[in-house]
């Protein structure tokens, strides 16, 4: 990889949201709970959800992963309260097609996804860009 793709990749934006994760952590009674791994680099993110009346109205992630898998967690956890399991789950396919097939970024309040755009050129690190979303959207039965 060479340098300018790095700096594209790694911007100033991307690793501040890597360093600013929402809802870090478990809670002591979710609804739901999934975790995923990345058999790549070996990040994993466990997400813990709390569903009242379809919607999430609490949400916790334990983050163990790259810059890249951190950020995308940092985008999904300042979105994902309120939001039902379709929607989750729509944003997650959506942030999937962006990376895998030059979609748009998930829009409305998945909106700061876009931040992850670089990305598709380095289809090996979908992977770990994917974790949250699918804990997620596992953890809240979508």
């Amino acid at each position: 990889m060479a340098d300018d793709d790095l700096m594209a990749l790694y911007s100033r934006r991307l690793l501040a949201l890597a360093a600013d994760i929402p809802h870090l952590g478990r809670l002591a009674q979710p609804t739901g709970v999934a975790t995923r791994r990345s058999p790549q680099c070996g990040s994993t993110i466990t997400a813990h959800v709390t569903l009242q009346d379809g919607r999430v109205t609490d949400f916790a992630q334990e983050v163990r992963a790259c810059a890249l898998g951190q950020a995308s967690a940092a985008v999904l956890g300042a979105a994902v309260i309120g939001r039902t399991p379709a929607e989750l789950a729509a944003a997650r396919n959506s942030l999937q097609s962006m990376l895998r097939e030059g979609g748009p970024a998930p829009g409305g309040p998945f909106a700061g996804a876009e931040a992850l755009t670089p990305a598709r050129d380095f289809p090996n690190r979908h992977a770990s860009i994917m974790l949250a979303w699918e804990a997620a959207a596992e953890a809240a039965g979508a």
